[in-house]
């Protein structure tokens, strides 16, 4: 079970693992109604079973009896309460994430394997990965951005047919804590036309981030393609693998760029790196592919970390609540970010604008 959008890509290596081990094994994910566009078009999944985050008891007794020892094996890729529950109603045999805490020994229980949840030292991908381990998969570190050619044929509608070389921005994070300025991120759009390259803003169809993103692209002066709310995760997803750079802030869509291999410049603040960072396309390193602190590269990632001496600081923005700003990111000036994506830019190279053929096969 996992939590966002983000965390549901982050454990694509863990399924890929899982079918590369066995090929022919029914694999099934279930998660947080609302993420399942994530693995649409994913080929090591063949079901995806959605749960709300707040299920009333009918919902719950009912999806328990569905998932009542279905399983030969059911993993638990969080170590809460509910995860896993799942994996124990689920499963004949059981392997999932425990913490050391206090109180929590009653989880272990339940499980035959066990990995020990690590929020601070090790990345996700590589954490999920110890349970192909617990399994006996061998590990394989790919992360899996899936579209079909419905997708890529919706794509090459919005862009048009003559759409030249494309730089694509993610402006709005879920939270506010991770936001970056308005103003710098008009700034930073005109710098890249200037370069020469269209503009697209990627965005999903909350309110909120489309009132957002249509006022940055009236700050471009309408010269920017406003795709926001109007494209799928899959669809997201090909636009991003065409386009010649990416620029977002801490976000699933970041996570996406990274993992389709598209010169990526990530902005972050709070949040860890070591734990969090985007994991580049192609790092089959068994080590973390980004420290804590600084701005850093690796691979086709350009991670630019917020100002300060507290960054990160692992909470939720200076007020620690999700709608409070981070100052270390409200500080970050543009002309750090306009380092990173001219460097991303030179990286690439001539990057082929031609949107990719459908992705994702094993």
């Amino acid at each position: 079970m996992t939590r966002r959008i983000g965390d549901v890509l982050l454990a694509t290596p863990l399924l890929r693992s899982l079918r590369r081990a066995w090929p022919a094994a029914q694999i099934d994910v279930l998660l947080f109604a609302g993420c399942e566009g994530m693995l649409a078009h994913n080929p090591d999944v063949d079901q995806v079973l959605a749960v709300a985050e707040r299920p009333s008891w009918g919902e719950q007794g009912a999806l328990l009896g569905r998932l009542w020892r279905r399983y030969d094996i059911a993993l638990s890729l969080l170590p809460g309460d509910r995860p896993t529950l799942y994996a124990w109603v689920a499963g004949r045999r059981r392997a999932g994430m425990v913490e050391t805490a206090p109180g929590r020994s009653w989880k272990r229980r339940l499980l035959h394997r066990e990995v020990v949840f690590d929020d601070r030292n090790t990345h996700t991908v590589l954490m999920n990965l110890q349970l192909a381990d617990a399994v006996g998969a061998p590990r394989c570190p790919e992360l899996v951005a899936a579209w079909g050619d419905g997708d890529r044929l919706r794509v090459a509608e919005l862009l048009g047919a003559a759409a030249p070389p494309y730089a694509v921005l993610h402006v709005y994070p879920k939270f506010r804590y991770k936001m970056w300025r308005e103003d710098r991120w008009i700034a930073l759009g005109r710098w890249l036309m200037e370069q020469g390259l269209r503009l697209c803003l990627s965005g999903g169809g909350d309110a909120d981030e489309r009132v957002y993103v249509a006022s940055v692209a009236r700050g471009l002066g309408g010269a920017a393609l406003n795709a926001a709310g109007r494209l799928s995760l899959s669809q997201t997803a090909c636009l991003i693998a065409g386009a010649r750079l990416y620029a977002g802030c801490d976000t699933a869509a970041t996570h996406i760029a990274a993992a389709v291999g598209t010169p990526t410049v990530a902005l972050y603040g709070p949040s860890n790196p070591v734990k969090w960072a985007p994991w580049p396309q192609g790092h089959e390193g068994s080590g973390n592919p980004f420290g804590r602190f600084g701005s850093q590269r690796s691979g086709n990632v350009w991670l630019v970390q917020g100002v300060g001496a507290c960054v990160p600081c692992h909470l939720e923005g200076c007020e620690r609540r999700l709608a409070s700003d981070s100052d270390c990111l409200t500080g970050l000036p543009v002309e750090k970010v306009l380092a990173a994506c001219r460097a991303a830019l030179a990286w690439g190279g001539a990057r082929s604008p031609t949107l990719p053929a459908a992705a994702g096969s094993s």
